[in-house]
């Protein structure tokens, strides 16, 4: 079958309506105990582009962090474990209820405090960083207060990493009332919203692996097979790479609810299928979703789909540099509304897309309201879709990268509902 297709011929769409519920576990014993459905050579391929973040970049990282800081007059930001803590130093830290993460001045190297029964594990992470722990019986809030008042002579404004847990900040609070505790959110989101050439290597990779999988994986599809069977043997794909992943799969009606239905449904003959997913390499994500039919698709099916690519098509035209989130939004949006699937979210019921980077989601959101502007670097998933209830629902979704003087998808355009890529 050619790569760039999900059906090219009756023959094929024949053979695949052929296959019975009753075989269909004959087909999964087979598929499992079937290895390198995936070239080998494509995966060594692609493996051999991935490069780790060195530790130069996560120092540079930390001084874009400490200038943003002195603009945003903070005089330091915590975080716990979490994406942001490996963003900038590669430590990754499971959270309990004992407090862990790092303090890091406006001036100065960052600062961890750590359990101290777990205080030979801390060290092995951070390296010859300064450490500070507490024992079971004292308060960490009491030493981290402390170490505030150690950075600077008149310390008062500390921000927050977004994802603290509110027991750190009320803990905190409660040690030092005078302290004016805010948001770090401009500090890390203005470092982690701006993608480097590195990073968006890395996204790119993890895209060319899930446009791989996604590849191989509409050659499994047969009839009377579960989602839960499907997404089975896309992660089980990824796996492949070495890498972490899988796929939201919606058969049929299930497609028309943008995250699906409790219910598993069984894939029949010309159902759509909706494959919502990707993979993370070096902790980088990718989120792609693509919607073919297993079969022959309808003539509103085929025109729904025109529809959805045309507003993937305008949007990625209008996207560039200094052009709001929201508006970007909004040329989709009136795409399909002026193509009577319309107004506002009566039928594209979600917003037009979210930052990807480390976190699947994260900043920043383009959404009706978000009046940030666009500058290059950002990278945010583009998805925009038509749901019709009891029907089917189809959505388009690639990665976006801003550009110095435009947009562009870091894969090519799907073709049709039989042309994935």
């Amino acid at each position: 079958m050619d790569r760039r297709r999900f059906l090219k011929t009756s023959g094929l769409v024949s053979a695949f309506a052929a296959a019975s519920t009753s075989s269909f576990a004959q087909t999964i014993s087979s598929f499992n105990d079937k290895k390198n459905l995936i070239d080998p050579e494509l995966i060594e391929k692609l493996r051999s582009r991935i490069v780790p973040i060195s530790s130069e970049e996560r120092s540079m990282r930390i001084e874009k962090a400490q200038k943003l800081m002195a603009q945003n007059k903070m005089d330091a930001i915590f975080m716990e474990g979490g994406t942001s803590l490996d963003y900038f130093t590669g430590v990754r830290w499971g959270r309990s209820e004992r407090l862990f993460g790092m303090l890091l001045p406006k001036n100065g190297a960052p600062i961890f405090i750590s359990p101290k029964f777990e205080e030979t594990r801390a060290k092995e992470q951070i390296g010859n960083a300064r450490l500070f722990c507490w024992e079971e019986h004292e308060s960490p809030f009491e030493l981290l207060n402390k170490l505030f008042k150690e950075i600077a002579s008149g310390f008062n404004t500390i921000g927050m990493e977004e994802t603290t847990r509110f027991f750190i900040t009320q803990g905190l609070k409660n040690t030092n009332i005078n302290l004016n505790i805010t948001s770090a959110t401009p500090i890390t989101a203005g470092c982690r919203g701006v993608k480097t050439e590195h990073e968006i290597e890395l996204m790119q990779i993890a895209n060319d692996m899930a446009m791989e999988v996604y590849k191989v994986a509409v050659t499994q599809l047969k009839e009377g097979m579960t989602e839960g069977e499907y997404g089975k043997i896309i992660s089980d794909l990824f796996a492949e790479f070495g890498v972490g992943g899988g796929a939201l799969v919606l058969f049929g009606e299930a497609s028309a609810h943008p995250h699906g239905l409790v219910q598993e449904v069984k894939l029949k003959a010309n159902d759509i299928v909706l494959m919502d997913g990707g993979c993370s390499v070096e902790g980088y994500e990718s989120d792609i979703t693509r919607t073919v039919v297993y079969g022959k698709p309808s003539k509103k099916m085929n025109d729904v789909f025109e529809i959805v690519l045309k507003a993937q098509q305008e949007a990625l035209k209008f996207a560039k540099p200094g052009v709001s989130f929201e508006s970007v939004d909004a040329v989709a949006r009136k795409v399909i509304s002026d193509a009577g699937y319309g107004p506002g979210y009566k039928y594209f019921t979600h917003r037009l897309g979210h930052g990807i980077g480390m976190d699947g989601h994260e900043w920043y959101y383009v959404v009706g309201g978000n009046k940030r502007l666009m500058e290059k670097g950002n990278m945010m998933s583009h998805e925009p879709g038509i749901y019709l209830l009891n029907e089917f629902g189809i959505r388009i979704e690639d990665e976006m990268l801003i550009t110095e003087n435009g947009a562009k998808l870091l894969l090519p355009k799907q073709q049709s509902l039989e042309v994935m890529f």
